[in-house]
C-alpha cells in the first residue's frame, strides 16, 4: 500500500486566479538520455564553432598562413602524379612514395626553412647512400660470414658518431636535420642492402625521388608568394624597437602622473614583454635566413648575425624597463612633491631616449644611415647628465624633512604608529632607483646605437644625404626646464 501510495503522489501549485495545476514528472530514462544527448551535441557544436572562429581570425590576421596551406596542397598534388600516372609509376615504382614523403617533411613556412631542410636532406641522403653502398661492397668481398658483422659494426659506429655530432652547437644550429637524415638513410641502406640484390638501383631511385621532391618544394615556395625569413627577422627587429620605445614612454608617464589608468599601462607594457620573449624567434629566423638566396634588398652574405646582437641589446634595455615597471606598483613611493621635482628632467631624458630609438627604427626600415643620430644621442646624454646633476644637488636631509613633516603630523593626528610608516630615507630610495634606471636605460640604448651602426657598416647601408635644413623648419633642440 505504501509503494502504491507513493507512486500516486502529486505536486500541486496554486495559481493567482484561484485554480491549481498538477506538476507532472518528466519522462523516464529515454527522455533523460535524449536531454543528455542534446546537451552533449550543443557543447560539441559550440566547441567546433569556437575552433572555426579562431581559425578565421588567424587567417584574417595573417593571410600568408592560408597561402602557405594552399602551397603545401599544390606541391603534394603535383608530386602525387608520380604515383597516379602509369608511365611515371613504371619508371619509379613504389619509390615514388619517397617524393611524397619528402614534400611532407621539408616544406616549411619560410623560404629559408625550406632551403635548410631540402639541402640538408639531399646532401645527407647522398653521403649516407654513397657510404652505405661502399661499405656494402667491402662487406661483399669479405664473405658471407663476415658480411653481417661488418655491416653491424658500421651502423653502430656511424650512427653513434652522427648522433654525437648533434650535440655540437655549430652542427646542431645548421645541420641537425641533416645528421638525423644521415642516420636514417645509412641505416636503411645498410640493413636493406643485406637482402636486396640490386642495391645500386634502389639507392639511385630513392635519391632521384628525393631530389624531385626537394626541387618541387623549392620552386613552389619561391614562385608563389614567398615568405623570406630574412625579411621576417628584419621586420621583427625594428618592430621590437618601436615596442620598446612605447614601453619606456608608458612607464615614465605612468610613474610621474598623479592618477594613472592601470588598463592603459598594461596595454603599453606588453611591448617590452614581447622583446624579452623574442630571442628564440630571432635565432631561428637568423639561422634560416643564412640559407636564402639574394632577395630584395638582402644579399646572400647579409650579416644576419648582427641582428642577433641588436636583439640582445634590445633585451638588455627591456630588462631595465621591466624593473622600472615594478617601481610603479611598489608599496613604498616617493613623496609627490619629490617626484614632481624630478618629473620634468626624467620626462625629458625619456623623450630624448625615445627619439633615439625611433631614429634607429627609421635607419633599419629604410636601410640608410642617419645623419641625425649623433645629434639625438648627444641630446639624450645631455638630458641624462642634467638628471644626474639634479639628483646630486638635491639637499637630501632638509628636503626630506620638509616633504615628510606634513605626513608625520597627519599620521599622529590619525593615531597611527610611526612604525607603520617608512622612514624618510626609504621614501627617497624608490625615486633614486628610478633615476638610476633612466641613466642605465640611456647607456644601454647607446649599446643599441653601436650595434645598429655596425649593421649599417657590414650591410653597406646607403649614406645619408647631407643637406642644410630649410628655413622656418623646426630642428631638434634642447628643451629648457621651466
Amino acid at each position: 500500500m505504501a509503494k502504491k501510495a507513493s507512486s500516486r503522489l502529486e505536486w500541486r501549485i496554486n495559481v493567482p486566479d484561484g485554480t491549481s495545476k498538477v506538476l507532472e514528472p518528466e519522462s523516464g530514462a529515454v527522455g533523460k538520455i535524449w536531454v543528455g544527448l542534446k546537451g552533449c551535441m550543443g557543447i560539441i557544436v559550440l566547441k567546433v564553432w569556437r575552433v572555426l572562429e579562431n581559425a578565421w581570425h588567424i587567417g584574417v590576421a595573417d593571410p600568408r598562413k592560408v597561402i602557405h596551406c594552399i602551397k603545401v596542397g599544390l606541391a603534394l598534388s603535383i608530386v602525387s602524379l608520380f604515383y597516379y600516372m602509369r608511365p611515371l609509376y613504371d619508371d619509379f615504382g613504389g619509390n615514388a612514395m619517397w617524393a611524397v614523403m619528402t614534400v611532407v617533411v621539408v616544406f616549411e613556412y619560410t623560404v629559408g626553412a625550406t632551403f635548410y631542410k631540402c639541402i640538408n636532406r639531399v646532401i645527407a641522403t647522398f653521403l649516407a647512400g654513397a657510404l652505405g653502398v661502399g661499405i656494402h661492397l667491402v662487406a661483399e668481398q669479405s664473405g658471407d660470414q663476415l658480411k653481417p658483422i661488418i655491416l653491424g659494426i658500421s651502423v653502430f659506429l656511424f650512427a653513434s658518431a652522427a648522433t654525437f655530432s648533434r650535440f655540437i652547437p655549430s652542427v646542431k644550429a645548421r645541420f641537425d636535420y641533416g645528421a638525423m637524415i644521415f642516420i636514417l638513410t645509412f641505416s636503411l641502406v645498410s640493413v636493406s642492402g643485406y637482402r636486396v640484390v640490386e642495391l645500386f638501383e634502389l639507392a639511385h631511385l630513392r635519391l632521384s625521388t628525393i631530389a624531385i621532391g626537394t626541387s618541387l618544394c623549392i620552386l613552389v615556395t619561391m614562385l608563389f608568394c614567398p615568405v623570406w625569413a630574412g625579411c621576417e627577422l628584419h621586420h621583427l627587429i625594428h618592430q621590437n624597437m618601436e615596442k620598446l620605445a612605447d614601453s619606456l614612454d608608458g612607464c615614465v608617464t605612468e610613474y610621474f602622473k598623479e592618477n594613472g589608468s592601470e588598463k592603459d599601462l598594461n596595454k603599453k607594457m606588453q611591448g617590452y614583454k614581447c622583446v624579452l620573449n623574442s630571442k628564440a624567434a630571432e635565432e631561428s629566423m637568423a639561422n634560416f635566413a643564412r640559407w636564402e638566396p639574394t632577395h630584395g634588398r638582402f644579399n646572400f652574405r647579409h650579416p644576419w648575425k648582427q641582428y642577433l646582437k641588436i636583439g640582445a641589446s634590445l633585451r638588455n634595455c627591456a630588462y631595465c624597463i621591466e624593473t622600472l615597471n615594478s617601481c610603479i606598483s611598489s608599496e613604498i613611493q616617493a613623496p609627490p612633491c619629490l617626484r614632481k621635482h624630478f618629473s620634468n628632467k626624467c620626462m625629458k631624458a625619456s623623450s630624448y631616449s625615445i627619439n633615439v630609438l625611433k631614429e634607429l627604427v627609421i635607419t633599419i626600415v629604410k636601410m640608410k644611415k642617419s645623419s641625425n643620430i649623433d645629434v639625438k644621442v648627444a641630446e639624450m646624454n645631455f638630458a641624462v647628465e642634467e638628471l644626474v646633476d639634479a639628483l646630486k644637488s638635491l639637499p637630501t636631509t632638509h628636503f626630506i624633512a620638509t616633504t615628510t613633516g606634513e605626513e608625520s603630523t597627519k599620521a599622529k593626528a590619525e593615531g597611527v604608529e610611526g612604525s607603520e610608516h617608512p622612514s624618510p630615507i626609504m621614501k627617497v630610495l624608490p625615486l633614486v632607483k628610478v633615476v638610476s634606471l633612466m641613466v642605465e636605460i640611456a647607456t644601454r640604448i647607446g649599446g643599441v646605437v653601436n650595434a645598429v651602426e655596425e649593421l649599417a657598416r657590414l650591410a653597406e647601408f646607403k649614406a645619408a644625404k647631407d643637406g642644410k635644413p630649410k628655413q622656418n623648419q623646426p630642428t631638434d633642440k634642447l628643451v629648457a626646464d621651466h
